[in-house]
């Protein structure tokens, strides 16, 4: 039977993997606290609950593209106040089923190869969705190291000229999975200038910006110039809200008008209960700071017992995962499969990219007693 080249080379999608590993243990009969898959289990505000349901009638249509004024008009408006962007609701966004589906088309919306834009450039270690779109798309791609020497983020100076003149797409995201770093808008200035020299796409990818614990990120978004780019970004991390499936791009007017073009054809739209839910979620920041104070909470603790143990932090300080370098002398995929044997499911470096070697992800969604209990079984066998 044929089956497309692209999918038979793709290797098992890296949290399968991990939820095949836990599951296997527990088919043994025992326990496993999960923080290997970054879906978080803070619950879903009550008022958000109510607007989903309240949106619910006897007979719905097929949701539009374009998504709900309302929808459209929350969303600008909590730009406005989180980053002072100023948004047009009907040139410069448009919401998505989540985050994850847009990211995996995007190459197919700007992906130019008979005109010599063949190329999708991407950071790993990372969110493996950006690449496997890209690949479906046909595109070659191109991987830029995230080291912890440069603060994990890419060296845009190490990338040849001839890489840029081929680029369609150059994918970042702060703050960053699995490293917790955040970017400066220098960053974004810098890579946005390149971005309209070599007439390729910036698209960042923002699924964490309310995750933070020092001070608030920044996002693309507070460019001066919106040429080019395009902003991701999503309620299943700020809001908790994984499985609504609600995000939204933001950014220029040409890249929208084509999502607008493009997006009908693969039938991806919110549904409009779910558009009415989000209305209230990005209305409302209460339920965001008290997420923020459950994460810090839990942060503490592991942070205090690395302190203890002798285990090092090497990421930075938002998102919901702690980037932690594995003891000298294992491998990162060792070190997480020895954890597994104690009930603590953690997620290699290795399985997000070959720069995640020496480290492991924990992504802090047990609750507080489960993180307790796991802290507990760690400074046994630290």
């Amino acid at each position: 039977m044929p089956v497309s080249p692209i999918l038979r080379g793709q290797a098992t999608y890296p949290f399968v993997r991990l939820n095949q590993a836990a599951a296997a243990r527990r088919a043994e009969g025992l326990d496993v606290i999960d923080f290997g898959m970054g879906d978080p289990r803070e619950p879903t505000d009550p008022r958000i609950i109510e607007a989903l349901r309240d949106g619910v009638r006897e007979r719905m249509g097929y949701p539009a593209a374009v998504g709900l004024p309302e929808l459209r008009e929350a969303i600008v408006a909590w730009v406005g106040r989180r980053f002072g962007a100023h948004l047009d609701p009907e040139t410069h966004v448009i919401p998505t089923l989540g985050s994850k589906e847009a990211i995996f088309s995007f190459a197919q919306v700007v992906l130019d190869i008979a005109g010599g834009h063949d190329t999708v450039v991407v950071t790993e270690p990372g969110y493996p969705v950006a690449v496997r779109g890209a690949l479906f798309a046909g595109a070659r791609v191109e991987e830029l190291p995230l080291l912890e020497s440069n603060g994990f983020l890419p060296d845009l100076d190490a990338v040849p000229l001839e890489t840029w003149r081929r680029t369609a797409l150059c994918w970042v995201n702060y703050p960053n999975n699995p490293t917790g770093a955040t970017a400066p808008l220098s960053f974004y200035e810098r890579l946005a200038a390149l971005a309209r020299e070599h007439g390729f796409v910036l698209a960042s990818d923002e699924a964490y910006t309310e995750l933070w614990f020092d001070e608030p990120p920044v996002s693309a978004l507070q460019l001066s110039d919106w040429q080019n780019l395009a902003v991701f970004n999503t309620l299943s991390k700020r809001s908790s809200m994984t499985g609504y499936r609600s995000g939204f791009v933001a950014g220029d007017p040409e890249l929208i008008a084509a999502l607008k073009q493009f997006r009908p054809n693969v039938g991806t739209a919110p549904q409009e209960f779910v558009q009415r839910a989000s209305v209230v979620a990005w209305g409302d920041e209460g339920h965001v700071e008290r997420a923020r104070t459950a994460y810090a909470a839990k942060r503490k603790l592991f942070l205090d017992l690395f302190a203890r143990v002798g285990l090092r932090d090497a990421g930075g300080s938002a998102t919901m995962y702690l980037w932690v370098a594995v003891p000298a002398g294992e491998t990162s995929e060792a070190f997480a499969s020895r954890l597994l044997e104690q009930g603590i499911l953690v997620a290699p470096g290795s399985f997000l990219g070959t720069s995640g070697e020496g480290f492991v992800r924990f992504a802090l969604v047990p609750t507080l007693d489960e993180c307790q209990r796991a802290i507990e079984i760690l400074e046994s066998v630290l």
